[in-house]
């Protein structure tokens, strides 16, 4: 994706991907409050027939472009990476992108968050191979489009949470990554929580000790932990094995030269959860099996 591509796509869906909505709209313009500011009255407006922006508080306005520039505080490369992980679906309209679209909710409710006890829900985490570590789980119930639906939630550092089920993946509230500190000098970095979790079932037979770990819960968040990042000794990389994966392990290790591709692990499958789906259904044994 290029820069007038991703200008192209309407501004509405990108603020809908991360977490705002408008507080008023019409045929001609839509206002919010400033994403990146907190504020109580509307000051950032949307053209939607330019798809342009302006801040008045700050008066300062753009296309897509320079809105993600600065709201990710990053450099338009870094912007181009994180919109083409987004498939956003007036771009995969066009057949350009091949990944999967998350569905996002406009309008929904969060009823009830607790313990994960429901058996779809289980039955959900046993096939993923991670049920035993539901401690850093919820069950989430909510409300969207006046019906009721729920789902795993693996909650951000905005308060957000990452829904999973058979049929959902989803983003409630705004997007971010979460932090899990440890009061470590190492660092994991994950893209998604399935691999996060799926590395604590391995950690200690890789005789690995528990460190801080940053779950990006979107390779499209990865400028967004660049000085979460620098001061850690030893840092280690699990993306997924593909284009988006080696350009977000290359971002990293250019600018942190202690960071290292641990991918090897595995190397022949998608990603961690992957790996573990299909090659590892005893932890134990299959580390023992690669260490000969």
């Amino acid at each position: 994706m290029n820069c007038k591509q991703f200008n192209t796509i309407p501004l509405e869906e990108v603020l809908l991907y991360l977490g705002h909505l408008p507080t008023k709209q019409n045929e001609k313009e839509a206002w919010y409050l400033n994403p990146s500011a907190n504020e109580s009255q509307a000051s950032f407006k949307i053209n939607k027939s330019l798809n342009k922006w302006y801040l008045f508080s700050e008066g300062i306005g753009g296309n897509n472009t320079d809105f993600m520039k600065k709201y990710l505080k990053a450099s338009v490369n870094e912007v181009l990476v994180w919109a083409e992980s987004q498939n956003f679906s007036s771009f995969q309209q066009q057949n350009i992108s091949n990944r999967k679209v998350e569905n996002l909710p406009a309008n929904y409710e969060i009823i009830k968050i607790k313990n994960v006890q429901h058996p779809a829900l289980l039955e959900y985490l046993n096939e993923r191979k991670v049920e035993s570590q539901i401690e850093f789980l919820k069950e989430i119930h909510y409300r969207m489009n006046d019906k009721n639906y729920f789902g795993i939630g693996f909650k951000n550092d905005s308060n957000g949470y990452e829904i999973r089920n058979k049929y959902s993946k989803i983003c409630l509230g705004k997007k971010d990554v979460s932090t899990i500190k440890n009061s470590s000098n190492s660092l994991r970095v994950f893209e998604g929580f399935f691999d996060f979790l799926s590395f604590k079932n391995v950690e200690s037979f890789l005789e690995k000790n528990p460190c801080d770990y940053i779950i990006l819960n979107s390779v499209s968040m990865i400028s967004m932990i660049k000085n979460s990042i620098e001061n850690y000794e030893n840092i280690e990389l699990y993306f997924d094995n593909d284009e988006a994966g080696n350009r977000a392990v290359e971002m990293i290790k250019n600018e942190n030269k202690n960071a290292e591709d641990c991918r090897v692990l595995y190397s022949d499958f998608k990603d961690l959860n992957d790996w573990m789906i299909h090659k590892n259904p005893s932890p134990e044994r299959q580390v023992r099996q690669r260490r000969r």
